[in-house]
């Protein structure tokens, strides 16, 4: 079924996102061996959402070492078909699916198998969730996981244009079609293309904390951290006289995170009113102005607690949450850990105060 159900989307809003800590299945601490991610292959295969688990994840550093040891596996090694004719292009991937087995995360790609994904694939999938690994889909591959029965009772996403028909074949599947990721219980899947990236960010933010996923994004050429309740289907703005939108009214917004911003403040340095600012910024970012503030204060937070030794009340103080009390709401929100917590989990060696 498709409906908005428990708030199970990783967001700004009601319900903590579950969070991997090092030392757990699933998470490898900052001195510790790579994170071992299995990618499925199923055949026929969506070459770009394929692609994203390696170009993020492999974009990863911890200490100057790999987060992650991103292998491709298949049922069986060898020729993979794509879909479409993958613009001339072939797949050979040289791993089985023992690989699922030595892995702390399994992603299942995009694929055209929506009804008959082979059976070892799915036994496969049973097998990693039973043994409490962290399962995660790009796009299509929801239908995968639907198919081994992991997201029946669950929150679930998928490309927006099969949503209907993954909510029509896994009547079990609560199906959210107005998000680009959901996390519930070990359960993480993404809509289609682009959300992959911002998924993979996700799993990054929860192993290694935010200072880790922004530098990983920052080599992937990506956005740093977009909420997963934001809408996957956002209509194309028309930029400003400039050419600019509203970049420089978040760029501005961004130096000055310390200081009590308001929507009328954001108003009069985009030059228009209230009301066509939340209009805008909704159409560009999918939150209204004040969501997206308080979202990237919370990012701003996290990256204080992992990469200084500030106090709580200065690390509010500098991410514009106000007090120590409001930043832990806030991050127990967003993280289900206390400020003292995250900042024991995710620290980065070497950090002072700035």
């Amino acid at each position: 079924m498709i409906g908005s159900g428990r708030a199970a989307a990783v967001m700004m809003g009601t319900m903590p996102a579950a969070i991997t800590t090092p030392g757990t299945p699933g998470s490898s601490g900052p001195s510790g061996p790579p994170h071992r991610v299995a990618v499925i292959a199923v055949p026929p295969v969506t070459m770009f959402d394929l692609s994203i688990p390696q170009l993020v994840l492999g974009a990863t550093f911890v200490a100057d070492r790999p987060g992650y040891e991103v292998v491709v596996c298949a049922a069986d090694p060898g020729p993979v078909a794509v879909e479409g004719d993958g613009g001339g292009m072939g797949l050979t991937v040289s791993r089985g699916l023992d690989a699922v087995a030595c892995a702390d995360t399994v992603i299942v790609t995009g694929t055209g198998a929506r009804v008959d994904a082979d059976a070892r694939v799915l036994a496969a999938l049973r097998a990693a969730a039973a043994a409490g690994r962290r399962i995660a889909s790009i796009c299509t591959g929801a239908f995968v996981l639907a198919q081994a029965g992991l997201l029946d009772g669950r929150q679930a996403t998928t490309y927006w244009v099969q949503a209907g028909a993954l909510s029509s074949r896994f009547p079990a599947v609560d199906v959210r079609a107005d998000v680009l990721f959901v996390e519930d219980g070990q359960i993480v899947t993404s809509a289609g293309l682009a959300a992959g990236i911002d998924l993979c960010l996700h799993l990054v933010r929860s192993d290694y904390g935010s200072a880790v996923a922004n530098a990983a994004a920052r080599l992937a050429v990506a956005a740093p951290a977009r909420a997963g309740d934001q809408n996957q289907r956002l209509p194309t703005p028309l930029p400003g006289p400039d050419g600019s939108g509203l970049a420089r009214t978040r760029d501005w917004a961004l130096a000055r995170l310390d200081e009590p911003l308001t929507l009328a403040d954001l108003a009069a340095h985009a030059h228009v009113s209230e009301r066509t600012l939340g209009r805008r910024f909704r159409a560009q970012t999918g939150l209204s102005p004040l969501q997206w503030l308080l979202h990237q204060r919370i990012e701003r937070a996290r990256e204080l607690l992992e990469t200084t030794d500030l106090t709580m009340d200065h690390v509010a103080r500098r991410s514009g949450l106000g007090s120590a009390d409001s930043l832990r709401q806030h991050l127990l929100r967003r993280t289900g850990l206390t400020p003292t917590a995250y900042r024991t989990a995710f620290a980065r060696p070497h950090c002072g105060a700035v």
